[in-house]
């Protein structure tokens, strides 16, 4: 009797126990589920987090929030789980990121004198150090959100805070276009007529307004909402395509007709038919009605942007057309997109299997950009030239690595019998589409708000449900 009593106590107390670690992991895994929204939020607010000491803070709060996830995983006894395959090319990258800062030998002086160097395969071993721990950081985003956004609720909630701080960054930008007369408004570096919204460059501004709008798209067009609430989500439209017009960029209006494209093409095959469809909607899965929509949506959208924009896209238009112009006195300078690619194609000539390091091109770039030197470039204008020029060969094979587990990953989830989740990656694959698209011109994806967005939306379309994280 008092043997059995003493093991009743054991396994009672081991039950508190197990009772007390899931309480602890279910505080900490809302802690970290509510930090990254609050992220999401705090990162968007300074002008997109561009400045050194805005980034270096944002990927401490990182490995911070990680601590805690550490910790929940510990409790729970589980991290990513079949996350591994997405991790596992970025961490890869990461790796071959460091190896291109280690150095490789000493110099002798010409009186003999041996001192050692930093000499690297980077042409700035610092900053690709930096970069490996915000690539590390963006990864870590990605896993955690993968792990504590996994429900539906959760994903859900996810969604609706970037829309949100989309349009609050659309209706900022569109107040501030229209009444700012001095230098400064909410934030002190903002300049009249010079970026928009909280965003110093306005191409900027338009990558996260295309996400955004994926998004909306995603789930107004998929049944990912309910049908009263359609309307809200519509709503959000104006601002988000009112902004991404009245800014200026021109990327950014080539990646929305790109997006309005894959939503058209998508969307058949997203919005599953089922018996209760009415004859209208069968017959808009038809191939010519397709077409025709595509046709009247890039038409809608041309006449009313030109319509929006007015004098200032036409301007922005001839402007375009003296980037590409060689005679100019601004490409004399190197500051036309053509000669900055010309220069990045060289620099990649030259080293083509490792490239010169990531987020090393600045320091590079001055050798094989001919021009008078007044202005040099420190970005490609193009992610996927600077990529193959950052990274070599080597590099550009781990993201076509990564592009491939994303799309295998995308393809499975636009097929799930779940519409919510359905629609979910649905939105999430069109505001993919419009970043690949506009970073064949600009470099959105170096603002760290965008990346992390971007993160979400990989982590969006590929994730899988898995409720028993949640209980």
């Amino acid at each position: 009797m008092e043997q059995a009593a003493r093991l009743d106590l054991a396994s009672a107390r081991e039950e508190n126990r197990a009772q007390l670690r899931s309480r602890v992991a279910t505080i900490l895994s809302r802690t970290v589920f509510l930090s990254l929204l609050s992220l999401i939020v705090l990162t968007a607010i300074p002008y997109g987090t561009t400045q050194p000491w805005w980034i270096a803070a944002f990927v401490a709060a990182i490995f911070a929030i990680a601590i805690l996830w550490l910790v929940e995983g510990y409790l729970s006894q589980s991290w990513f789980a079949e996350n591994w395959p997405l991790v596992l090319p970025v961490v890869v990258l990461a790796v071959f990121a460091f190896l291109q800062t280690l150095s490789v030998g000493t110099q002798t002086s010409p009186a003999g004198i041996r001192f050692a160097i930093w000499n690297a395969i980077s042409a700035d071993p610092y900053q690709t150090r930096f970069f490996v721990l915000l690539l590390l950081a963006l990864a870590l985003v990605g896993v955690m959100l993968s792990r504590h956004a996994s429900s539906d609720k959760r994903l859900r909630v996810l969604i609706n805070v970037i829309i949100c701080v989309a349009v609050a960054s659309a209706v900022f930008g569109i107040v501030r276009q229209t009444t700012q007369h001095a230098k400064g408004f909410g934030l002190p570096l903002l300049i009249r007529e010079s970026g928009f919204a909280q965003f110093i460059n306005k191409n900027h501004f338009a990558f996260l307004m295309e996400m955004a709008l994926g998004l909306v798209l995603g789930l107004a067009l998929g049944r990912g909402i309910k049908r009263e609430q359609t309307l809200i989500y519509l709503a959000a439209l104006l601002p988000l395509w009112t902004g991404l017009v009245i800014c200026g960029s021109r990327g950014g209006l080539v990646a929305m007709l790109a997006q309005l494209l894959v939503a058209a093409l998508l969307f058949s095959g997203v919005r599953k038919g089922s018996e209760r469809d009415s004859e209208l909607v069968r017959v808009s899965r038809s191939l010519p009605v397709r077409i025709a929509l595509i046709v009247v949506l890039v038409s809608g959208v041309a006449v009313g942007t030109l319509w929006l924009g007015g004098d200032q896209l036409a301007t922005r238009i001839e402007d375009s057309r003296n980037q590409l112009n060689t005679d100019t006195t601004e490409s004399r300078q190197g500051a036309s997109r053509n000669e900055i690619w010309q220069a990045t194609w060289k620099m990649f000539l030259a080293h083509p299997i490792f490239g010169v390091g990531m987020a090393g091109y600045w320091a590079a770039i001055p050798a094989y950009h001919d021009a008078s030197g007044s202005l040099t470039p420190q970005e490609g204008h193009n992610d996927y030239l600077e990529l193959l020029a950052s990274g070599g060969l080597v590099g550009f094979a781990l993201g076509v690595w990564f592009v491939v587990i994303v799309v295998r990953r995308t393809r499975e989830n636009l097929r799930s019998s779940n519409s919510f989740r359905r629609a979910a990656c649905f939105g999430a694959t069109v505001g993919i589409i419009g970043v690949a698209v506009h970073s064949l011109m600009d470099f959105g994806l170096h603002t760290i708000v965008n990346a992390l967005v971007f993160t979400t939306l990989i982590v969006v379309a590929t994730s899988k449900p898995h409720q028993n994280r949640e209980r």
